[in-house]
């Protein structure tokens, strides 16, 4: 979660890395931005304030409620009303989470048939050595989890404090798809984003349903499901550096991932089963290591880059649009860079970037996006602990 700590690692970062060899910019200053107050956002819960919140959610099929992740170790719930007035505790497992820095308690993910078995995962940083932990937990309500009722899907150590990813998403099929960093440090000095034999610096992909693999098992279709080479069965897709957050479109099931940069680049993937999305041979467009000449063969581009030149250092990856009270929005990709507080509006045509529109400034450290049950995005200001919704400026 390089968003998270941006400010403080910059100079470190640029101290140990290799820089890219840089090319022409697609994002050009053609793109066009909405008139003035367009596209605006709103303090929807005015009355709450969240501890370093990372991750929003609505559980499948309830409306009525949000989940708020906060970094320290803490899932907190509350009504979904204008006038709410306090939130709930719904998990609190901070004596088993290491926080701090990139680490934490860093996303949630409800089980499709949650209403049903109360299940419920979460990923977080715990230990010495410092590992990830993707876990099941059971809900006793449809607002208080039982904290004693941890089963542990899946550990992998952690080389380094920062790029734990986080990440986890549902797809139609039901299986559970978890994005993890490269391990961190900068430029990933263990090249474990290419290395099929490690799960850092991925897309995983597990059926939460069987117990192949103690409580998870392997979908069969995954890359690397069978075979005795070694590559890790759990693997869907590699070559990230820093994925902070995937999601579904719910109108197309595209997978996409927004995924953090070195020095250089910031860039949008859209995830496909197998596919290398080139880290660190490449960040963004650009070749990483080696810093020219890089082969290039069989790697996938970003559907869409952008550089850091005006402060625009840490992207937030969002969620297409898929709501009614903003038409103007409808199928784009809304997204938010971290560190300069911008949110734009990507347009596709099939796999292709069509345009990227700028739609906000000034909209604080966004560390997470969140889209309910209607399709409506919203987004969480990290550092004043609020969360915000898209909305039509001129009713604002």
């Amino acid at each position: 979660m390089k968003a998270i700590i941006r400010l403080t690692l910059v100079p470190i970062a640029i101290a140990i890395a290799v820089l890219a060899c840089k090319s022409d910019d697609p994002q050009t200053p053609e793109d066009p931005e909405l008139p003035e107050n367009t596209i605006d956002s709103k303090d929807v819960f005015p009355a709450l304030t969240f501890s370093q919140p990372v991750d929003l959610v609505q559980a499948p099929g309830d409306s009525s409620h949000f989940f708020v992740v906060e970094q320290g170790g803490a899932i907190k719930v509350f009504s979904n009303a204008a006038n709410v007035s306090t939130s709930a505790t719904f998990l609190d497992i901070k004596s088993k989470v290491r926080a701090g820095g990139e680490r934490g308690l860093l996303g949630v993910a409800f089980h499709p048939d949650f209403k049903t078995n109360g299940y419920f995962f979460v990923n977080y940083t715990a230990g010495t050595p410092l590992k990830s932990v993707i876990a099941r937990y059971k809900a006793t309500s449809a607002t208080q989890a039982d904290a004693s009722s941890e089963a542990v899907l899946l550990t992998f150590n952690q080389p380094y404090d920062n790029h734990n990813g986080g990440s986890m998403q549902f797809g139609k099929d039901g299986l559970l798809y978890i994005a993890t960093g490269d391990g961190g440090s900068g430029g990933d000095p263990q090249n474990n984003a290419q290395n099929l034999k490690s799960h850092l610096g991925k897309i995983l992909r597990v059926d939460v349903n069987g117990t192949t693999k103690g409580n998870y098992s392997i979908p069969a279709d995954n890359p690397y499901a069978t075979g005795t080479t070694g590559n890790l069965p759990e693997i869907y897709a590699y070559g990230l550096r820093n994925p902070w957050r995937i999601s579904f479109d719910t109108g197309s099931d595209k997978l996409f991932a927004g995924d953090v940069g070195q020095n250089e680049r910031e860039e949008i993937d859209i995830i496909v089963k197998g596919g290398n999305y080139g880290w660190r041979l490449k960040e963004g467009i650009d070749c990483y290591n080696p810093s020219s000449n890089c082969n290039a063969d069989g790697l996938i581009d970003p559907v869409h880059d952008y550089n850091q030149d005006n402060g625009d250092r840490s992207i937030t990856g969002g969620y297409v649009y898929r709501g009614t009270a903003l038409p103007e929005l409808a199928g784009k990709y809304i997204y938010g860079d971290y560190i300069s507080g911008r949110i734009w509006a990507l347009e596709l045509d099939g796999n292709t970037r069509k345009s990227n529109t700028l739609i906000m400034e000034g909209k604080g450290a966004i560390s997470s996006f969140g889209q309910d049950i209607k399709g409506e995005i919203y987004y969480l200001n990290y550092g004043e602990g609020k969360v915000m919704k898209v909305v039509n400026g001129n009713l604002n």
